[in-house]
C-alpha cells in the first residue's frame, strides 16, 4: 500500500464515520423539527435552521480534529483552505426544505476532493438507514454491498432525477422535463439532488440533471455514481470556481448519451 492510498484510506473511514455521526445528530433534530426556527436564505424555498449550522459544526471539529491541514468547504460556513491537496465538501442536510416539511428524502453529504478531483463519496440517508460509500478506485457500496450499474437501464425504460430551483426559470426547467417526456422517459423530484445522485448510483434511477447546483450537492453523488460504473460531466472546481454553481448531470452507461443531449452539455 503506498503512502497515497493509505491518506486515502484513513481519509475514507473517517468519512464514513463522520458522516453516520453526523446522520444521527440530524436525525434527533428531524425527529423534534416543531421546535426548530426556520430561516430563509436566498428565497422563501430556500431554508435553513439551526440543525443544518450545527451538523455542519460536528463534521467541520471532525475533519479539523483528524486532518487540520485539509480545506473544507461547507453550505452554512463557506470555504476555509487547506495546504495538504485535499478539501472536504460538505453539505449538512441536502434537502432541508423536505427536512422540516417531515419528509424522509434528505442526506448528509460529505465528498473529499484531492488536487480538484473528488476520490471519496459518502452520503447517509438516516431516515432510510442507508449509508452510500465510494472510494477511487474502491468501488461504491451501499450499507456495504457493492453497487454495479446495469447498462440495459435506459431513460425510455427507467426513472431520470430532475432538479430545479430558483437560480433556473421555470420556462427552463419545464422544457427539459417536455424533452425528456417527448424521448420516452419520465422523471422524479424528491427535494434532494444528493440523494437522486446517490440513487442513480445504486441503480434506481437511470441519471440526475439539475441545470444549476453547487458543489456540497453534487461532488459526493459524482463520487459514488463514477463507482459504481456510471458517468458524470465535470463540475468546475479549481479556484473560486469551486463555490459557484454549475450544471450537474450523472448517468448508467445506457442513459449517458441521453441525459448528455437533453442537458445540451454535447
Amino acid at each position: 500500500m503506498t503512502s497515497q492510498e493509505t491518506e486515502l484510506d484513513r481519509r475514507f473511514v473517517l468519512a464514513k464515520a463522520i458522516a453516520q455521526e453526523a446522520g444521527a445528530m440530524a436525525l434527533d433534530y428531524f425527529n423534534r423539527r416543531e421546535s426548530l426556527v426556520i430561516e430563509t436564505k436566498r428565497d422563501i424555498q430556500d431554508v435553513v435552521s439551526v440543525a443544518d449550522r450545527n451538523v455542519e459544526k460536528l463534521i467541520r471539529q471532525r475533519v479539523e480534529a483528524a486532518f487540520s491541514d485539509d480545506g473544507f468547504l461547507g453550505e452554512e460556513f463557506g470555504l476555509t483552505a487547506g495546504s495538504s491537496g485535499y478539501t472536504w465538501v460538505v453539505d449538512p442536510i441536502d434537502g432541508t426544505a423536505p427536512f422540516v416539511s417531515g419528509m424522509p428524502n434528505w442526506c448528509v453529504s460529505i465528498a473529499i476532493l484531492h488536487h480538484n478531483v473528488p476520490v471519496v463519496g459518502v452520503i447517509d440517508a438516516p431516515c432510510h438507514n442507508e449509508l452510500y460509500a465510494a472510494a477511487v478506485g474502491k468501488g461504491a457500496t451501499l450499507n456495504g454491498k457493492a453497487l454495479t450499474l446495469d447498462p440495459s437501464r435506459t431513460v425510455q425504460n427507467a426513472m431520470t432525477g430532475i432538479g430545479a430551483n430558483s437560480y433556473v426559470t421555470p420556462e427552463f426547467v419545464a422544457d427539459v422535463v417536455n424533452r425528456l417526456l417527448n424521448a420516452g422517459g419520465n422523471f422524479i423530484r424528491n427535494g434532494s439532488g444528493a440523494l437522486m445522485l446517490a440513487y442513480v448510483a445504486a441503480g434506481r434511477l437511470v441519471g440526475y440533471y439539475e441545470p444549476y447546483m453547487h458543489a456540497w450537492d453534487c461532488l459526493a453523488g459524482y463520487c459514488l455514481v463514477k463507482e459504481a460504473g456510471g458517468w458524470y460531466h465535470p463540475f468546475p472546481t479549481e479556484g473560486e470556481l469551486l463555490i459557484k454553481g454549475a450544471p450537474v448531470v450523472a448517468a448508467a452507461p445506457g442513459a449517458r448519451a441521453d441525459l448528455a443531449k437533453l442537458s445540451g452539455v454535447v
